[in-house]
This record gives structure tokens, C-alpha cells and sequence, in this order.
């Protein structure tokens, strides 16, 4: 089986404490992976040390059979990644931001377009910061979409849109993963994963707690639904009672 993510042993410690402790996964090229957890469990730490924007502790990454590190220029052609979050000029221009993203790019997607599938097309001349929450959420999977990338990593994914665009992002993205694409998100919303995901991993404070299918995570266990199962391997329903 070829994989295009490989982690082993990541560990990243902050001020004595391990946000990430030990942690091992591969990701099949052409699935979807979800890394799941709490509000602090280490998924964006996770995520930065496996991009090389953090550096960890202990452990081996490999993206795309690149080190994501010693090989940052070159991986970077081949990735995309969206953050929930932006940092952008205020007054930069939806068609401003897209071309400068491309621009960074030797063979770009046409981001017109990406613009229209993801229902934003002909807000080009809007300023980012007048967009709603849902579709500036869009915007940034955009973005990531422009380099053309073998691998997406996608945090909360569809936090801020509604019943009908969540759905419409789902059905693009698992048509990008029909041809090929290898996706690894973050959510909390439990439905999503089940839509999306292949495989999931779920931590606790930095320790996967659970590693597999949606099924077996019911299997495991023993609940009826798989929103009851994941707070029951994370123990987020105790830690919130």
C-alpha cells in the first residue's frame, strides 16, 4: 500500500507538557483521513509539527515521501492547506488574494473557477473581511485548492456554513478524492466525519486514545451512534458534565 502521510513517534512538548506524545498513523494515498479530539487534544499542534511551521520534539514525517522540513519548497507545490482562521490585510480583495495565492505557484488551478464550485463565484471585487463567516470559510478551501495539491489538510471544515453548503463541500470533496486526492481533516462535527472519512484517529491530551473506522470506533465502543462512541473514546462527555 503506498502512503502519502506517514507519522511516527511525533512528540512536541510545551513548558514540561506533552501537547503530543508518541503519535504514529499513515494515511493511504487517494483517502480521507480525520484526526479528532477535544479543544486542545493536539490536533493543530499535530498538524503544524507534520507541515514543519512547528518543530517537534521526537518523531519522523513524511508527506508525499517528503520531508515536510528538509524539503519544505518542493512539498509545498504538492500540499494545500486551510486554516480556519485567516490572517489577511483588511482591505485585500477576494480576486486580490486568489491571484497572489497563485501567483506562488508554477502550475495554479484556475481559481475563477474553484471560486464558482464552492458557490462564491462573482465575489471577486468583495473585500475578504465583508464576506460572511460561511463564505470566507469557502475562500480558504479555495486557497488550498489553487496549488492543484496531491494532499489537503483541512481544519474545521465546515464550521460556519449551513446545512446545503456543508453538503456541497462534502460532494467536491469527495469528488477530489475520486481522482486521487489524499485529504486529512479536523472536526467536531460528527456527522461530517462519518460522511468523509475513511479512517479516523482520536486523541486525549495528545495520546490517540483510538485509531480505525467509523464502525469499529461504534464497535468498540458499544454505543448505538457514532457521535456517543467518539465521546466516549475521548471521554469529552465526562470532561463536560
Amino acid at each position: 500500500m503506498e502512503y502519502a502521510i506517514e507519522v511516527s513517534g511525533l512528540t512536541k512538548t510545551y513548558g514540561g507538557r506533552r501537547a503530543v506524545d508518541g503519535l504514529s498513523f499513515c494515511v493511504p494515498r487517494g483517502t480521507v483521513f480525520g484526526l479528532l479530539g477535544a479543544n486542545g487534544a493536539g490536533k493543530s499542534t499535530t498538524i503544524e509539527c507534520m507541515l514543519g511551521t512547528k518543530r517537534m520534539d521526537a518523531g519522523r514525517v513524511r508527506i508525499l515521501g517528503m520531508d515536510p522540513v528538509r524539503e519544505r519548497r518542493a512539498l509545498f507545490e504538492r500540499v494545500g492547506v486551510q486554516f480556519q482562521e485567516g490572517d489577511y490585510p483588511n482591505n485585500i480583495l477576494v480576486g486580490e488574494l486568489c491571484e497572489e495565492t497563485a501567483c506562488l505557484y508554477r502550475q495554479p488551478k484556475d481559481w475563477r473557477a474553484l471560486l464558482a464550485q464552492f458557490g462564491i463565484g462573482g465575489k471577486e471585487e468583495q473585500r475578504v473581511s465583508s464576506l460572511s463567516g460561511g463564505e470566507r470559510q469557502r475562500l480558504f478551501i479555495v486557497l488550498a485548492l489553487i496549488p492543484g495539491p496531491q494532499a489537503v489538510f483541512l481544519d474545521e471544515l465546515t464550521t460556519g456554513l449551513d446545512a446545503r453548503a456543508r453538503r456541497d463541500v462534502w460532494s467536491r470533496l469527495e469528488a477530489l478524492k475520486a481522482q486521487g486526492m489524499t485529504l486529512l481533516l479536523t472536526s467536531h462535527f460528527m456527522d461530517e466525519v462519518e460522511e468523509l472519512c475513511d479512517r479516523i484517529c482520536i486523541l486525549k491530551k495528545g495520546v490517540p486514545v483510538f485509531a480505525g473506522t467509523v464502525e469499529e470506533a461504534i464497535a468498540q465502543s458499544g454505543c448505538a451512534r457514532f457521535e456517543d462512541a467518539y465521546l466516549m473514546l475521548s471521554d469529552e462527555r465526562e470532561e463536560h458534565a
